[in-house]
């Protein structure tokens, strides 16, 4: 057994911060830039709905470098869903292969069905291996 074990939830960081899917992409913008997160959790619309995410990224991929206006674009159209997340309890050495395969960078940490925190690359690099 490993001394040095590490979970997900032991790196984590970020708050969680949640938007409806029809809010604007400016709405998105104002809450990013309000609570200082770069990554927001879309909610779902119903219990047999499932949770999508929208990054920063997303907005300036998807809206500002296809010319589109914030205000008349909304969450669910550029938003990805269903949302991949990562187990509390996983080894942080086996999440960078998850995420690379998934093609994300970003990832809510789940326990117990709940989200609990925001998971990303620099996260590791800040925690070390």
């Amino acid at each position: 057994m490993e001394s040095n074990f590490k979970s997900a939830k032991d790196i984590m960081s970020g708050k969680l911060v949640f938007i409806e899917g029809l809010d604007t992409v400016q709405d998105a913008v104002d809450k990013m830039k309000a609570e200082s997160v770069e990554v927001l959790i879309v909610n779902k619309r119903n219990q047999e709905d499932a949770f999508g995410i929208i990054t920063s990224r997303d907005i300036i991929k998807k809206v500002y470098i296809n010319d589109l206006k914030p205000e008349e674009v909304n969450i669910y159209e550029i938003m990805s869903k269903p949302v991949i997340t990562v187990p509390a309890s996983l080894n942080i050495r086996y999440f960078p292969r998850l995420f690379l395969r998934a093609k994300i960078q970003i990832a809510p940490v789940e326990e117990n069905g709940e989200y609990i925190g925001i998971i990303s690359f620099s996260d590791l690099l800040h925690h070390g291996l």
